[in-house]
């Protein structure tokens, strides 16, 4: 089971680039990264807003659950 990050999929129906989601919310390119690949363990709630607000939409559209990893 694991959480996959739709994080791309937003970015491109916005058509913003990740450095200046990263600067909207506050947060490294390099953290952004991480978030993208799936490699983080965790997300403050605060960062998740802060990107839900940047790219005006819900945490579903961000966040997935998938049993088949």
């Amino acid at each position: 089971m694991a959480i996959l990050i739709n994080l791309d999929i937003m970015l491109a129906k916005r058509e913003m680039k990740s450095n200046e989601l990263a600067e909207k919310v506050g947060i490294t390119t390099a953290n952004l990264s991480i978030l993208k690949t799936g490699k983080a363990k965790a997300i403050r709630f605060s960062t998740l807003e802060a990107i839900c607000e940047a790219l005006d939409c819900q945490p579903g559209d961000i966040l997935e659950y998938s049993e088949a990893e």
